[in-house]
């Protein structure tokens, strides 16, 4: 018999560019962030600290760890969510971002939620 997940978080993210805190001439590229998070699974769970892995397009790699997420470690029931937004900056117009949240049901097991790659882009830089 097939064992069913208790504990999952699912994740989805909407980047921006934010042209206001941007400098091309200096290499400084920000964008933002909206990160939507859903308790999928059937048990309440917490969301402990996070991992974030940001390439730009030369290949340089920035780790960004912490606890919980911008100043909030969130406690979802099962079909719940939270959102938040938050920023980064590259020096290059384009990059990638990928993470990890790491979470705790109630009864203290631990697990992963893996929030897929996105992509950081200037519009302008594609073209």
């Amino acid at each position: 018999m097939p064992r069913m997940n208790l504990a999952e978080f699912t994740c989805n993210v909407q980047p921006s560019y934010i042209e206001d805190r941007s400098d091309p001439s200096c290499h400084e590229y920000a964008f933002a962030y909206k990160v939507t998070i859903v308790n999928t699974g059937a048990v309440s769970a917490q969301l402990i600290a996070r991992h974030w892995m940001i390439t730009d397009a030369m290949g340089q790699i920035e780790e960004v760890r912490g606890l919980g997420v911008v100043g909030n470690q969130p406690l979802l029931k099962p079909g719940e969510r939270f959102e938040y937004t938050s920023w980064t900056r590259l020096n290059t117009p384009h990059g990638t971002m990928q993470g990890t949240f790491f979470c705790m049901t109630e009864d203290a097991r631990l697990f992963e939620a893996p929030v897929p790659v996105f992509m950081l882009a200037r519009s302008q830089s594609l073209h």
